[in-house]
């Protein structure tokens, strides 16, 4: 049985992932600050679903609240540390930078704090595929460049990198960065695709469809997600004995640090992908085909054999049987 402190966990991965510690016996402190990026009333009901465990415990706080993050480190005794808060979206990212750099970057750094301070063992962070940016050699390895990130939020996920990465080294703090590829399911964010695909046919409005549909993304289910995450936490980060200064993979380090991707490893096409959802909702699209938005890929595809080499674990399920799980949550959550 672990302690563990779940960043965000009122939000979509936050709250799948603990419910799966819950549910393995693990003690959960949970923190989020339930802004209103989206419906908070989505956090609050994910939120009430953990609260029925004994063995879960929720603070609302902001990580960008220093005072408040000493007091918690101080007051708790942490075996691990998943850090999945921070201001999510690629586009939000283009009119609203600023709360990019308070939560992901300000934010990040009293996690960082907190963690070394209160010596709270893994700490173990939500990264992101858009890390990749302009890099278009697939499949992405962690071992790829990635200095030219095309959105703020990129930009900060990368951040978030760098600055584990220095904490791994300057205080022995093992630290994990998981590069997370479209993530959907059920109690899934209202801004993604599949949240906003669903609502928009079952209302007999048009769907937005970008780059006129010619996008391929490495989706991936959340209880991929989450298993994971699960079995990373549960393997702190190590030296590699192989790593060289003269060619410095930054996959891995001479201190305790890694980063892994965590991908389907099987591409979709965007315009499958809505098919999918079709048959799922027995309802054809009506479509208005856009052209490329700024700060997307045109391709994401995860490699993941690292991952798989690690924890033995690699994500497999088709993404026709997430939608339909999605979409026989959407259902049921809207009643419609």
């Amino acid at each position: 049985m672990k302690r563990i402190l779940v960043t965000g966990a009122a939000g979509f991965i936050g709250s799948s992932l603990s419910h799966q510690l819950l549910a393995r016996g693990d003690v959960i402190v949970g923190i989020d600050n339930l802004n209103d990026y989206y419906d908070p009333a989505l956090k609050e009901a994910r939120l009430a679903r953990l609260q029925q465990h004994d063995n879960f415990r929720f603070q609302h706080l902001d990580i960008c609240d220093r005072t408040g993050m000493e007091a918690l480190f101080n007051g708790e005794r942490f075996d691990a540390v998943m850090h999945l808060a921070a201001q999510a979206g690629v586009r939000y990212s283009l009119t609203n930078p600023r709360a990019y750099i308070d939560a992901n970057v300000m934010g990040f750094t009293n996690v960082l704090e907190g963690a070394r301070h209160a010596k709270s063992g893994h700490l173990v962070f939500a990264s992101s595929s858009s890390v990749y940016g302009l890099n278009t050699r697939l499949p992405l390895s962690e071992s790829d460049n990635v200095d030219h990130p095309v959105s703020l939020y990129a930009a900060t996920k990368k951040a978030n990198e760098l600055m584990a990465h220095s904490y791994a080294h300057l205080y022995g703090l093992p630290c994990t960065g998981l590069r997370f590829f479209t993530v959907y399911g059920p109690w899934g964010r209202p801004d993604m695709a599949l949240f906003l695909f669903t609502r928009a046919i079952l209302a007999d409005e048009p769907i937005d469809v970008f780059n006129h549909g010619k996008m391929r993304r490495d989706f991936t289910y959340v209880d991929d997600i989450v298993e994971g995450v699960m079995r990373v936490i549960d393997r702190p980060a190590q030296p590699d004995p192989d790593w060289s200064g003269v060619t410095p993979n930054p996959a891995t380090s001479k201190a305790q640090y890694r980063v892994f991707n965590i991908g389907n490893n099987s591409p979709v096409e965007l315009m499958s992908y809505i098919h999918a959802l079709e048959a799922c909702l027995g309802k054809k699209a009506k479509m208005n085909m856009l052209p490329m938005q700024p700060g997307d890929v045109a391709a994401t595809n995860a490699d993941v054999s690292r991952l798989e080499s690690w924890v033995n674990f690699r994500p497999q399920t088709k993404v026709e049987d997430g939608i339909q799980r999605f979409v026989e949550w959407y259902r049921s959550y809207y009643q419609v």
